[in-house]
């Protein structure tokens, strides 16, 4: 089988960290030891020191792809395949690739290089991973389309984290290293703000730490190793249930503090037979308390709680265990040293425990060790021994001269043996003690000696005697062995079903959460959700979690894959595989079933909701533009009858040029009279639901400049690069959004100030930003503005209601943009209209449309033009 290429991945928090540059420097590295090294694909995006370090590399040409009236530049995998080399470069692994070539995505093609044996060496930035595009979108407010599966990076053989604080990456941006001087104030006051920066800093670092805990997890299974290793604080803190809990959990908190980096893991370990004196209220406080913290809990069900709280604790790599000093009084230690001393015990040099004082030590643990909860093997073992050696024993020890001589007391004492086997083994045992010390009595004690008749008639009452009381203690004890065990496990399913109960009141609705609890809960390998069409034809898999690092060895995809499944509703199934369980447990699991379909429920009202949320914001665009249309339609109707009572007017003799302005106004007004009111009807039929919004992909110069048509000559300086993508909107509400926005900056703008209109592009998304010189507006005024009726200052009543902006913020939100306010550096206020970019990608040289993402995308100056 031919080898598979090793792929090395450079991740940044952020364009302009040094991705590419550290990539580069490796060839050289590789390239002085003799590896044979191309570059494949490199985007230098015009940084000259990136550009440098490609000297000296042999390039491998683009494949050049002509798309609509562009042509574009793409890796050309199949001559990278051809050539061979040892080590590729290939940038920028999320890249989507131009249609019409070998692949969608450029991880695609790299996959191919990595099969034919070839290294890759690839970038890619923290915010393109696809597990990660809802917080990346609430950090930036930009929501990633070009983006590549964890899988992908996961599977690299290495990963390299590149560093930079936000203030040093912020000052090479300053200092023209990342963006040309023209891109630098709109990077600088969008996408790298330091809060942005400082957030996907963070982002990077932790999940590249959970790439290498995984490793090393990884490694040690591999290996076999048991033993600690003191990697990163981890700290487990043993909960019992009791009111001691809180100050564990505190303590644990304060000793994690000193250690940056550090866990706090609260486990709670509970027997298989049920719970011995754990609070329901107090475990339910102590997770909420523990989450509040930053930390994690865990419920784990072990037979043995030392043994299992040492099993989690080196199954998670801990080398902390925080436990409280004993509640039990002084007799009770004759049950055994306890858990904090057997845990301090068998911990070995790799995990230190911490014993935590505490008000509870010493007052009693209420109920004692639950080890009568039910007869396990071991105490079955010894009663067996005590009903088949204690009347042996008995016997040779009370041989006489003359046996038989003190029968009543014999009698007794064959008792005690036969009441102690029933007390330790059960019914068993204790009827084997009374038969065969029936039979012993007899033969050995009661006279004729050593025959098998009984002379005496009061010995015969005795015997009989003997063995009633043997069997009805013996079944007592049983009977009262099982009642405990029964009631041990009903507590416990009360337990389990308080902690569920707690989770619901806490709002945890998250499927993931759910199945985790149930696997967890249940000792199982994987846990999933199914659901199915109403024939139950095809099952689909809603959700499933499997034990951490590890992957299942069948995926759970329907009923029959699974050991156990319980019905979710009418259409869903509860599955989960790693051991079949009894039938007493399915009860439980119904109750984890049931949480599941309201979990689905819930999801499908927040859906739900959402829609209803959607037209209620419709219907409050709708009502913007209802109350707007008085004001938008004074002006027209106002040009349109001063021009017509012009030309009615018999008392001035208009010229011909004279009537042909009149007829123009006129001509003009109607216009814009039709274009209002066909878009009034548009967005009323789009709130009705009767009609959608009239998307498609287009040039913003097809509509900004016309929307000008309102402001004065020379007021606006408009800046749209011809090599902007296409933009996904509605022509009509777009040109009613400009118009509004730009209407309003000239308004407020000085009249020696131009107001400032530049597009750019970021990733998947259209700025158009507004910049005017105005008196700006404070923070807190921001998001009044935008509401109806809303004057800034104090405008006059003559220049609007205060309905445009709310109206041109309704228009943007209807077609899937935003419209927000910003400062201008050096005073003034900017409103940025975003929009999504087309699909489909514009025609633009290959260096402006290869560049990464979001950030990378900085506005491409082009020549200025005014209006």
């Amino acid at each position: 089988m031919a080898r598979r290429g090793k792929l090395r991945i450079y991740l940044g928090a952020a364009p302009g960290v040094g991705k590419t540059y550290a990539m580069l420097s490796e060839a050289h590295r590789r390239v002085e030891r003799g590896t044979d090294v191309v570059v494949a694909l490199v985007e230098h995006h015009d940084r000259p020191r990136t550009q440098v370090l490609l000297h000296g590399l042999e390039q491998v040409p683009r494949q050049e792809i002509r798309y609509r009236d562009g042509v574009f530049g793409e890796m050309d995998t199949d001559a990278v395949l051809r050539r061979r080399p040892q080590v590729a470069l290939v940038d920028e692994l999320a890249h989507t690739n131009v249609p019409g070539g070998r692949n969608e995505k450029r991880w695609q093609d790299i996959e191919e290089l990595l099969d034919a044996g070839i290294d890759v060496v690839s970038t890619v930035n923290i915010q393109h991973l696809e597990s990660l595009g809802d917080v990346v979108e609430s950090i930036t407010g930009v929501r990633q389309k070009e983006t590549v599966p964890d899988a992908v990076v996961r599977r690299a053989d290495q990963i390299e984290l590149v560093d930079m604080a936000p203030e040093a990456l912020r000052r090479r941006m300053a200092h023209g290293n990342i963006y040309a001087p023209d891109k630098v104030d709109a990077a600088l006051s969008h996408y790298f703000r330091p809060g942005n920066l400082t957030a996907l800093r963070e982002l990077a670092l932790l999940w590249t730490a959970d790439r290498v805990d995984a490793y090393l997890r990884r490694y040690r299974d591999e290996h076999g190793i048991r033993s600690t290793w003191h990697a990163r604080e981890r700290l487990v803190v043993g909960l019992t249930g009791g009111p001691e809990g809180s100050t564990l959990i505190r303590r644990a908190a304060r000793m994690a503090a000193k250690s940056s980096g550090s866990e706090i893991m609260a486990v709670y370990i509970s027997r298989a037979d049920g719970l011995t004196s754990a609070s329901p209220r107090e475990l339910a406080a102590q997770r909420t308390l523990v989450e509040q913290l930053g930390g994690t809990f865990h419920h784990v069900i072990g037979d043995e709680v030392p043994a299992a709280l040492l099993d989690f604790a080196r199954g998670v790599n801990a080398n902390q265990i925080v436990l409280g000093s004993s509640r039990r009084k002084t007799w009770q230690y004759i049950f055994g040293p306890g858990v904090g001393a057997t845990v301090a015990r068998d911990s070995g040099p790799d995990i230190d425990v911490h014993i935590v004082t505490h008000d509870e030590v010493a007052k009693g643990r209420g109920l004692p060790a639950a080890r009568g909860a039910r007869l396990g093997r071991s105490r079955i073992v010894a009663g067996w021994l005590i009903g088949v050696l204690g009347p042996v024993l008995l016997t040779l020890g009370l041989a006489q001269p003359e046996p038989g001589a003190e029968f009543a007391s014999d009698v007794l004492l064959f008792l005690s043996v036969t009441v102690l086997a029933a007390l330790v083994g059960g019914l068993l045992p204790g009827l084997f003690s009374a038969a065969f010390g029936s039979l012993l009595l007899n033969f050995y004690f009661a006279r004729p000696i050593h025959q098998w008749s009984i002379a005496e008639g009061h010995n015969i009452v005795a015997i009989i005697v003997f063995f009633a009381i043997a069997v009805a203690v013996a079944t007592v004890v049983d009977r009262s062995a099982r009642r405990t065990q029964q009631a041990a496990r009903l507590r416990a399913e009360s337990e389990t079903l308080t902690l569920l109960a707690g989770s619901v009141l806490r709002g945890e609705d998250t499927l993931g959460a759910l199945l985790e609890r149930a696997r967890e809960t249940f000792g199982m390998e994987s846990a999933a959700l199914l659901e199915t069409d109403p024939d139950r034809r095809h099952w689909t898999c809603v959700g499933s979690v499997s034990v951490p690092d590890q992957v299942p060895a069948r995926p759970l995809l329907t009923p029959e894959d699974a050991d156990v499944d319980v019905p979710v509703g009418e259409h869903a199934m509860l599955a989960l595989s790693g051991r079949k369980l009894p039938a007493e447990d399915r009860r439980v699991l119904t109750a984890f079933a049931l949480h599941a379909a309201a979990v689905l429920d819930r999801q499908r009202l927040k859906s739900e909701a959402h829609r209803a949320h959607k037209l209620a914001e419709g219907n409050r665009i709708r009502t913007a533009l209802l109350a707007a249309v008085s004001h938008d339609l004074r002006t027209p109707l106002a040009a349109i009858k001063a021009s017509v009572s012009s030309l009615r007017s018999d008392d001035v003799a208009w010229s011909e040029e004279d009537e042909a302005d009149l007829l123009e106004s006129i001509e003009q007004g109607a216009d814009r009279l039709d274009q209002l009111v066909g878009n009034l009807l548009d967005m009323s039929r789009l709130q009705t639901g009767t009609v959608e919004p009239l998307i498609r992909e287009m040039y913003l110069d097809e509509v900004v400049p016309t929307s000008l048509g309102g402001v004065p000559e020379g007021s606006v300086d408009l800046d749209i690069p011809e090599t902007l993508p296409l933009v996904a909107a509605d022509p009509g509400l777009l040109e009613r959004v400009v118009a509004n926005v730009v209407e309003n900056a000239v308004k407020y703008s000085p009249a020696d100030r131009q107001v400032l209109v530049r597009a750019s592009s970021l990733g998947n998304r259209v700025e158009l930003r507004v910049v005017d010189r105005g008196p700006g507006v404070p923070d807190t005024e921001k998001a009044r503005i935008f509401e109806p009726f809303q004057r800034y200052g104090d405008t006059p009543r003559g220049n609007g209601v205060g309905l445009g902006l709310a109206v041109a913020r309704g228009f943007a939100e209807a077609m899937g943009g935003t419209l927000d306010a910003e400062d201008t550096p050096g005073g003034g206020l900017t409103m940025v209209i975003t929009l999504p970019a087309a699909r489909t990608p514009s025609p633009a040289p290959p260096e402006e449309t290869t560049e990464e993402t979001t950030a990378e995308r900085a506005p491409h100056a082009s020549g200025a033009r005014s209006r």
